[in-house]
């Protein structure tokens, strides 16, 4: 799909179709899983539904992950070093609370630390580095220190929230690698997205292990990943395990090295700059009812039409990745935006555009020849689109190529 003369916006040529897309951001999400292992003390938190709030305290040990750099705004003093255990206390023989846990209790909890991570990073494939990584953590541990902690499973979701504040804590220096704007990676379908190996990576009707599935809901929908990157590391990190997770802020305070005062505030502050920049949205069926429009007005080419359907300040924006030739700047305006779009179907005749849900909300794919090539989503507000992401990095869209990458995804 290359660029529509009428938009004239930088582009960026690499190998491979030649699809645009638009532009830069700064995200706060990063790849690179921490490395190393040990045990520690933590505070246990019962595991609970991958999309459903848990809430309740334990305190257990935990495996040695110093804190990640705890950013956010300057509320609350980070604890001083002295109040995490030191390597050498970590690894002394602890209380022994009985057998470790079964391997099937340690793998159930496989589905909650995959939401957590996709949430907190906007990247599958970043995210299933995380549980890999907590995972390997665990099993470093001796027998002895296993047994120790009381609450394994509020272990791993401290350990794999440590990980991911570390790779959000570097991610601006990663970004200044990335080509173009970084957008989060789309996941498919209104149900389910699943890791499972096979020739897709998708799951209409949840056959498959609920282990390797990620939750959909508001929490990730485009707009709100989008909005997440653009907050500090800390008031992500308080944000999901808090309001998506309902972890008490006096374990989300061992997590970041914060206070639990200074970590309500960091929620506060993350839930405030969300709905500054997403003002609550219309019900789904308008946004379904929307997005058929759109898709009607781009395969006809009614530039009325299709003006008629975007806020007056709507804004497009874009992830090639350098991966293929893309726009790298933000398409703003109605009228811009809908030559924009135009120009690029107009250069592609034979594209498909087929309506399916985003990150569980109603959007697009652009196919040729039943190659899926782009994912469009898009945010609706009083009946009109207000944003546009247009994903095309082919790194992105495994859900619907069921192709892997050789690497990360650069964030």
């Amino acid at each position: 799909m290359p660029t529509s003369p009428g938009s004239d916006p930088d582009t960026d040529s690499s190998s491979g179709p030649d699809t645009d897309s638009s532009p830069d951001s700064d995200s706060n999400s990063a790849s690179n899983s921490g490395s190393g292992s040990g045990s520690g003390s933590a505070s246990g938190q019962a595991s609970g539904p991958a999309d459903g709030p848990n809430s309740g305290s334990a305190s257990g040990s935990e495996s040695g992950l110093a804190p990640g750099p705890a950013q956010g705004p300057d509320s609350g003093s980070a604890q001083s070093p002295g109040s995490e255990q030191s390597p050498e206390a970590d690894t002394g023989p602890g209380p022994d609370h009985g057998p470790g846990p079964s391997l099937g209790s340690l793998m159930a909890e496989r589905r909650r630390l995959l939401n957590l991570g996709y949430r907190m990073l906007g990247s599958v494939q970043d995210a299933e580095d995380v549980v890999q990584e907590t995972y390997t953590r665990w099993y470093a541990l001796s027998e002895s220190q296993q047994r120790a902690i009381v609450t394994p499973l509020a272990w791993l979701t401290r350990v794999a929230s440590r990980i991911c504040l570390d790779q959000l804590a570097s991610a601006r220096v990663r970004r200044e690698r990335y080509t173009g704007e970084w957008l989060p990676e789309p996941v498919r379908g209104g149900t389910t997205w699943t890791s499972a190996a096979g020739a897709g990576r998708t799951s209409a009707t949840g056959g498959d292990d609920p282990a390797d599935r990620i939750t959909l809901d508001e929490s990730v929908s485009m707009g709100m990943l989008v909005v997440l990157d653009s907050v500090t590391p800390a008031e992500r990190v308080a944000f999901v395990l808090h309001d998506v997770f309902g972890t008490p802020f006096t374990e989300i305070a061992e997590t970041v090295g914060r206070s639990p005062a200074a970590c309500r505030q960091l929620a506060s502050s993350a839930r405030r700059r969300l709905a500054e920049r997403r003002p609550v949205g219309g019900t789904t069926t308008e946004h379904r009812q929307v997005v058929s429009a759109f898709r009607e007005a781009c395969e006809t080419g009614d530039l009325d039409s299709l003006v008629a359907l975007l806020d007056p300040a709507v804004e497009s924006r874009s992830d090639g990745g350098g991966k293929v030739r893309a726009a790298l700047r933000p398409v703003t305006g109605a009228d811009k935006v809908a030559r924009f779009l135009l120009g690029l179907l107009r250069r592609e005749p034979d594209v498909e555009l087929v309506e399916e849900d985003i990150n569980g909300t109603p959007g697009l794919t652009v196919a040729i020849a039943g190659t899926t090539i782009a994912v469009l989503a898009a945010d609706v507000r009083d009946g009109l689109i207000t944003d546009l992401w247009l994903v095309v990095n082919p790194d992105k869209l495994h859900a619907w190529t069921g192709t892997a990458t050789d690497t990360p995804t650069p964030r």
